[in-house]
Formats: structure tokens, sequence, C-alpha cells
């Protein structure tokens, strides 16, 4: 077991598990809709799923590697503030309306969390280089 974290892998492409995820988006409307759940709180969190995704894309751009540390440490620090962005939103919002609040972090954190266990299965799933 330990060579599977110990052997390096390239990077999955982040498509699929963002497809992944927007799928859990996408699925969690007609779920809103039936349960009467607010609909505000499915659309806060799809903004902030697209926002943060397309952040991501742009980050994807760089060029990354021991060439060019600055690009590498701009898109360390941009995935850190991606995610503390979305989380200040969404306590933001909590704080004035709890059920808005609950209902986009319940979105989000499902989409996300299937993203990343995507992305985990497509890495440790590759052959080694």
């Amino acid at each position: 077991m330990r060579g599977a974290f110990a052997t390096p892998r390239p990077a999955p492409r982040p498509l699929v598990p963002a497809i992944a995820g927007a799928a859990v988006v996408l699925l969690a409307l007609p779920v809103f809709l039936l349960a009467g759940w607010p609909l505000a709180g499915w659309a806060l969190a799809a903004v902030l799923w697209v926002g943060a995704q397309a952040l991501g894309l742009l980050l994807g751009r760089l060029q990354l590697g021991m060439g060019n540390v600055a690009a590498s440490g701009v898109v360390g620090i941009s995935m850190m503030f991606r995610g503390i962005a979305v989380m200040v939103v969404i306590i933001a919002v909590a704080a004035s309306d709890e059920g808005l609040g609950l209902a986009a972090a319940l979105v989000y954190a499902l989409a996300y969390t299937l993203e990343l266990g995507v992305s985990l299965v497509t890495y440790f799933g590759s052959p080694a280089r």
C-alpha cells in the first residue's frame, strides 16, 4: 500500500471531475424544487461552483514547474483562496439567512466532495510514471 502513495503519476485532467461536480449541482435542482427548499440556496451554490471552476480553469493555463516558480506560487495561493472565498461567502450568507446558507453549503460541499473523489480515483487509477 505504501507504494501507491510514493509512486508519482501524471496529474489527472480536471474536466471529468469538474463534470461530475457540475452534475451534482444540476441534479440538486429537481431535489430543491420537489422538496420546496430555497432555490436561492441552490442558485448561490451554482454560481459559486461556476466561479470556482472558472478560476481553476484560468489557473490551469499557467505553466508550472521549477522553471516558473512564480506561477507555481500564484497557483498554490489561488487554489487556497478559491476555497476560502467560497466559505466566506457562504458563512456571510448563513449569518443573515441560515436556511439559505445551509442549502448552498450542502450543494457546494457535495459537488466538491464528488469532484475530489473522482480526481483521486483518476489519479490513483492511472499508471505510474
